[in-house]
Parts: C-alpha cells; sequence; structure tokens
C-alpha cells in the first residue's frame, strides 16, 4: 500500500474519526450507523468513505437483505490498512495475560525472542522476494503498526518504531515484549539476508525503540 496517499487521506480529521469508528467495530458499518454514532449527515460521510476506499483503505460489500431500495453499502478496514494500534480490545485483553501466563512462568528474554524469530521468518518468506531486506523489513514493519522511520549511514541502516502497537504490553511486560519483537526482527532479516542485525535498541536504551542494520 502507497503510505503517501494514506496519509492524507487520513489526515482529514472527520475521515480519521471514521477511520477508528470502522478499526473499532467488529462487524462492517453502514454510511447510516457511521453518521449516527459520529453525529454527522450521511451526505458528510459518503464522501469521506470514497475517498478511503479509492486509496485502498476500505472494503464494501452490498448488503441485499430485504431492504426496500437500492441495496446498502457496507464499509470494513481493508485487509492491509494499518491498524493504528486499535484491534479489537478481545485481542488486547488475551494478549496481556498470554503475556502474564508466560512471565509467571518464568519465561525470560531469550526465550521470548526464540519465539519471535520463526514469526519473522514466515514474513520474511512472501515479504522479500526479490527486494532488499531494508524495504522488506520496512514495509512489513509499517503493516504491523510501527510505522517505521529510515535513515541511513553509510553501511548502516537505522529504522527507528515511531508508534508501537505494543506499547501498553510491553510497559507491563518490557522483557517479553520488547524481546519478542527483537526475535521476530532477527528472524526477518536473517531469512531475507543481505543485512545483519548490529543492535536492538528497545525503551531502555533509547525512545523511540530502533533496530540498526548493517549491509553485508
Amino acid at each position: 500500500m502507497d503510505r503517501l496517499p494514506v496519509f492524507k487521506a487520513l489526515g482529514d480529521n472527520s475521515r480519521y474519526a471514521i477511520y477508528l469508528e470502522l478499526a473499532r467495530s467488529p462487524v462492517p458499518l453502514s454510511t447510516a450507523e457511521i453518521a449516527d454514532t459520529l453525529d454527522l449527515h450521511p451526505n458528510t460521510v459518503r464522501p469521506h468513505l470514497e475517498r478511503m476506499r479509492d486509496v485502498g483503505l476500505l472494503d464494501v460489500e452490498t448488503d441485499n437483505r430485504g431492504a426496500v431500495g437500492r441495496p446498502q453499502h457496507r464499509y470494513s478496514l481493508a485487509a492491509d490498512a494499518p491498524s493504528l494500534g486499535l484491534e479489537p480490545s478481545s485481542l488486547r485483553l488475551l494478549a496481556r495475560l498470554l503475556a502474564g501466563v508466560a512471565a509467571a512462568a518464568g519465561a525470560d528474554a531469550e526465550q521470548a525472542a526464540q519465539l519471535g524469530r520463526p514469526q519473522g521468518k514466515a514474513a520474511a518468506l512472501s515479504r522479500a522476494k526479490g527486494r532488499s531486506c531494508v524495504q522488506a523489513l520496512t514495509d512489513e514493519l509499517a503493516d504491523l503498526g510501527f510505522d517505521p522511520a529510515v535513515a541511513d549511514d553509510g553501511p548502516t541502516t537505522t529504522i527507528a518504531f515511531t508508534h508501537c502497537p505494543f506499547r501498553e504490553l510491553a510497559e507491563a511486560f518490557p522483557d517479553l515484549v520488547f524481546h519478542l519483537h527483537r526475535g521476530i526482527v532477527e528472524g526477518f532479516v536473517e531469512q531475507a539476508g543481505g543485512a545483519d542485525v548490529e543492535e536492538f535498541a528497545t525503551l531502555a536504551d533509547r525512545d523511540p525503540c530502533r533496530v540498526d542494520l548493517v549491509a553485508r
């Protein structure tokens, strides 16, 4: 997904509010439902929905369930739309509980990293074909909601995570979550090839977290 049109689309306050409403909803919503929730007129909401659909943020389905007149359109976030850290609350609760179980069982930082590496490798298998490690990893991190910022300094490339979709969990279980993320990144880089992880800096070291990659 081209990020510039996405950022422009979400730069409007009304569109951003609509996007957040759809991100929080477990089911697709109609124009009227969104308008009612946000106290907007449907004619105001409709062009915003079409703009976000045009840039690939939304999917639309037609509802023909017995209504008189034109079929109703229902909108939901596209599969590759940025989550902005707005996963359903039930998933956040489950993640917190699982992290608590792991911590209670005595899982350490290296065990968390080992758990993350296969996930990173699996992501790289589909993401990194024919692309540089940095490009592929940056796109993967963007889709996960980290809003990565890339800076090159000779052979070293730094990717800073300007947004953390795991922040709530990371503050509660820092060792587990930081190093799980480190493992995901290390697994991705190892599978993609062409670079090595020189340093993975967590919030204990720098804010925002970042990873330094050095070209092979």
